[in-house]
């Protein structure tokens, strides 16, 4: 019995550290993606072509590049993120009530509404 009451301690001490482990990870990979865009490649279907980040870093450059942030990305092309560069910490919620600014990677909890039922 001691020893049953022993392999149950060890494993929620076990299972404590993966969670505390995945949250740590979680909270390292929040930056989002940032790719160098072509503006004026906009699809509907596919989004804004990717190009070379020499595009955004040169006044010299032969299309319009500009910094596109989070989004995702399909072959060449990305679509869902913004222009604008998320400030710190906006990954997680703000208490201010209306829209959340920045690039909402998603997780647990999803929705901002509720549906009926």
């Amino acid at each position: 019995m001691d020893t049953a009451r022993r392999r149950l301690r060890s494993g929620t001490v076990l299972l404590g550290g993966m969670g505390l482990l995945a949250t740590a990870l979680t909270a390292c990979s929040s930056a989002p993606d940032k790719r160098c865009v072509d503006r004026d490649s906009y699809r509907l279907a596919k989004g804004y072509k990717v190009v070379s980040d020499k595009n955004c870093k040169s006044a010299k450059a032969f299309v319009d590049g500009a910094w596109y942030y989070g989004g995702k990305k399909q072959g060449s092309w990305v679509s869902g993120g913004s222009f604008t560069k998320p400030g710190k910490g906006s990954g997680s919620h703000s208490s201010s009530g209306g829209s959340h600014g920045g690039v909402h990677r998603g997780g647990f909890g999803g929705g901002h509404g509720s549906s009926g039922g």
